[in-house]
């Protein structure tokens, strides 16, 4: 039995993993598009911020491969898939025959159609080469950069980039910071704390233009503001990388369209990861994609396993302030909620409510009661009976 995975990283690596642990003897390609051995996407703004080189970020070393007899074929985008023929076609090196296939070619930034995108000095950040370009860019500039977009992962470039001694500007279209993990009073007390650190703030306005010659010398927002700069970031989130699927005319909405044993459409074809949809889901997040390569890996090996979903859970960390954001935050303040404010300290915390069950929560600056929240979420605890212990944000019980 071959097995072929096109991509190189949580999602196609987990797969190989579990692949070996059911069939010994199968012979194992990962063929990467990178020119480096699976790494670890979400710590490159440490990597910007000089805390980590890039050894550091390698998760997977060669030794690992050849440990557990993969083969990783580095350098080698794959342009098209036969599917009568079941192989594997790279730019400039030979077909690769499969057994069972999986696409796992996760996301791609999305740069909105912005007029001057192009220019030098607008980056994004995916990859490791996207990070060694801007760090090495960010040497040769006057320190000051824009950021287009408020989410976790600008916030942690930025940051990353603050601590190289650049003075980072915030553009973000939505009224607060980090739209998908925080509401409106959580935001306030992240950008206040992030206020403190140097950051300076641009919310509820879009990008309107990015000005200069031949390289970037400013962004000009739609109310007219001007904010010059020599480098700009665009963190605007990530779009799914279908283009092997497309060729294939797999059925894509949010994502590639699986099932719950990541099968496609196609026989002994599967995809995990930032690339598909599950039950009209597009995750995006590294727990998903670890699962559902551990899934995809099992049942290309014969086994029999089903993917019963993530629950949307997001751990990080914003310029050294802990954050944690799981479920239905409640965005729009309409459900029963108890929240906790300490806005000296940057404390932000808040249990959502609803039928006397924890549905969600957001947790900032203090996260220590993660673990036990989540386990209330997951098992759906009624709470009622401990209801005022909880106002009070004693978790004794919970």
């Amino acid at each position: 039995m071959q097995y072929v995975i096109i991509g190189n990283g949580v999602a196609g690596t987990t797969a190989a993993l579990n692949i070996r642990k059911f069939d010994t003897e199968g012979k194992i390609i990962i063929l990467s598009d990178e020119s480096y051995p699976f790494y670890s996407r979400i710590r490159l703004p440490e990597y910007l911020g000089k805390t980590l080189d890039e050894k550091d970020l390698i998760i997977r070393k060669d030794t690992w491969y050849e440990e557990n007899r993969i083969d990783l074929i580095v350098d080698t985008p794959v342009t098209d898939i036969d599917i009568t023929e079941k192989k594997v076609i790279a730019s400039g090196k030979p077909a690769v025959k499969y057994d069972r296939l999986l696409i796992a070619t996760g996301g791609i930034s999305f740069v909105p159609p912005i007029p001057g995108a192009g220019k030098k000095g607008v980056f994004t950040l995916r990859t490791l080469k996207d990070a060694m370009e801007i760090k090495e860019y960010a040497k040769r500039s006057n320190n000051r950069v824009v950021l287009i977009g408020g989410g976790v992962l600008g916030l942690e470039a930025g940051n990353g980039l603050r601590l190289s001694g650049n003075f980072i500007s915030v553009v973000e279209f939505f009224p607060r910071l980090l739209p998908r993990q925080m509401d409106t009073a959580g935001a306030e007390i992240l950008k206040t704390a992030l206020e403190k650190m140097g950051f300076k703030f641009y919310l509820g306005v879009q990008s309107k233009e990015i000005t200069g010659s031949e390289k970037v010398e400013a962004l000009i927002l739609d109310n007219g503001t001007r904010i010059d700069c020599d480098m700009i970031l665009i963190s605007a989130g990530v779009r799914h990388n279908s283009i092997l699927a497309r060729k294939l005319d797999l059925p894509i909405e949010k994502g590639v369209i699986v099932n719950d044993r990541m099968e496609t459409a196609i026989p002994d074809v599967y995809a995990a990861g930032d690339l598909i949809q599950h039950n009209g889901i597009f995750y995006g997040i590294w727990l998903a994609a670890e699962k559902q390569g551990e899934v995809a890996g099992i049942n290309m090996a014969g086994g029999n396993a089903e993917y019963q979903g993530t629950t949307i859970s997001n751990t990080l960390k914003v310029a050294g302030i802990d954050i944690c954001a799981v479920g239905d935050i409640d965005v729009e303040g309409q459900k029963e909620a108890i929240v906790f404010k300490d806005a000296d300290n940057s404390i932000y915390k808040k249990l959502v409510i609803q039928n006397n069950s924890i549905i969600g929560t957001i947790l900032c600056g203090d996260i220590r009661d993660r673990q036990k929240i989540i386990k209330a979420i997951e098992s759906g605890k009624d709470i009622g009976p401990i209801k005022k212990e909880l106002e009070l944000w004693n978790m004794e019980s919970l």
